[in-house]
């Protein structure tokens, strides 16, 4: 196997902070907490905590292990691990993915945008809800803000991985978590917050629907960027004295992390308001201005909270842009030079950007099939590649950095078995889901 030469993260602590950057976005803030509304309340939750840590985990560690293993994208990493004939195919279709996901996912990013600029220009209060609302139905002005995000995105990866990504993933990710926690703060000082999150968190596991366990591993894939695309690109920037196993659990916990405090602003607002929790992606721009227009400093708390959301949102968008840039590296025929690529790149996205812009309505059908169900598969195809094409000696000399041990077999088998069929399961759950 040929391994290509390629540009590495500077140090553990912003190979880290460059994964969590990947895996914390729109999908922590904006998905989870209607998730955990509509699929099962606080027993969603620890579900989806539970297969955080038996199924993600290992998956993230085997993703990440394929593209260091591979040094390449998508393309060239299933190509090592399946051969040319069916990695190809694998390979392109994830990419396929990426380009729809990350089109609707910026609009989302866009309508963030707008609620940032609404908020510090006319503050968080009633009488500005409707300008709000009439803003984020505008669709020519939510693809204007759209583009904006794509052109500044592409410059980012034009500049490369450490004066681009890794440079912003250091500053971005610290203040998110700072806003967030001051929010949490200003969430549960509200009138009755604690009795209304003490009876949320009371888990009733007998309620369950089997939908509601395939919701929550689909969030836990979903959530830290899972799919066979980010992980195994950014696996490739790793370097080869940094521990894979350890990479997976902070990149985890700190995705982990950022969820729940998410649900411990959004759940007790939407509760002690009498909000739906169930009502879907709406969610959060309902919510967030009920609780900025009633905390004490809420314009600057909410100004600084929607900032550090636009900051991480733009972070897994800058993700999704490197793995079609990296990815198209792997596709046979002549190279594009670099610059061009990404104009390629930015006018194929542009015009896919434009139903979710002015279809807003498509972007929860969009997400289901290539933002669930995608994933999964991506993943599986990822796992089975490292695990069953790669071998088990490669595998744990990635992830452990010796061919074998007392229980390195064990976790190989899990890798091997359980983690792809957990994976199948997932996606046999929103096949499920999206014909019934």
């Amino acid at each position: 196997m040929t391994i290509q030469p390629r540009q590495l993260f500077s140090s553990r602590t912003a190979t880290v902070l460059s994964l969590i950057g990947v895996a914390v976005g729109l999908g922590n803030v904006w998905r989870f907490p209607y998730m955990m509304g509509r699929y099962g309340g606080s027993a969603f939750l620890f579900v989806y905590l539970a297969f955080t840590a038996l199924f993600a985990i290992p998956a993230l560690s085997g993703e990440i292990a394929l593209g260091r293993a591979t040094r390449k994208g998508p393309v060239g990493a299933l190509s090592d691990a399946f051969g040319k004939r069916a990695g190809l195919p694998i390979g392109l279709l994830l990419l396929v993915t990426i380009l729809v996901a990350d089109s609707y996912y910026v609009v989302v990013i866009a309508n963030v945008a707008y609620s940032f600029w609404v908020g510090v220009t006319q503050g968080f209060s009633p009488a500005a809800q409707s300008d709000l609302q009439a803003g984020l139905a505008n669709g020519t002005l939510q693809y204007a803000i759209a583009i904006g995000i794509l052109v500044v995105s592409l410059y980012v990866i034009y500049s490369g991985l450490k004066k681009g990504i890794e440079r912003i993933s250091t500053i971005f990710v610290p203040f998110f978590w700072l806003s967030t926690l001051a929010l949490i703060v200003g969430a549960l000082s509200l009138p009755g917050a604690f009795a209304k999150v003490e009876a949320f968190l009371r888990p009733d596991f007998s309620a369950m629907r089997p939908v509601d366990f395939f919701a929550a591993m689909g969030q836990s894939i979903y959530s830290l960027g899972l799919g066979g695309t980010f992980m195994v690109v950014y696996g490739g920037y790793i370097a080869r004295d940094t521990s894979i196993a350890k990479t997976a659990i902070g990149t985890a916990a700190g995705n982990a992390g950022a969820s729940l405090l998410s649900a411990l602003f959004i759940v007790p607002t939407a509760l002690v308001f009498g909000m739906n929790m169930t009502q879907g992606p709406q969610l959060i721009f309902e919510t967030l201005p009920h609780l900025f227009h009633r905390l004490p400093f809420g314009e600057v708390l909410g100004a600084a909270f929607l900032g550090g959301l636009i900051m991480v949102a733009f972070l897994s968008n800058a993700a999704a842009l490197e793995v079609l840039f990296a990815g198209a590296e792997d596709l046979p025929g002549r190279q594009v030079a670099g610059g061009r690529r990404l104009a390629v790149i930015g006018v194929i996205i542009a015009v896919l950007i434009i139903p979710s812009a002015f279809h807003p309505s498509v972007i929860a059908y969009l997400d289901l099939i290539f933002g669930s169900g995608m994933q999964a598969l991506g993943c599986a195809f990822a796992v089975i590649g490292l695990a069953w094409g790669l071998g088990r000696s490669a595998t744990l000399k990635e992830l452990f950095g010796v061919a074998g041990g007392r229980w390195h077999g064990a976790y190989f088998q899990w890798l091997r078995w359980a983690v792809p069929g957990i994976l199948l399961l997932a996606l046999a759950g929103y096949v499920y889901q999206s014909i019934s």
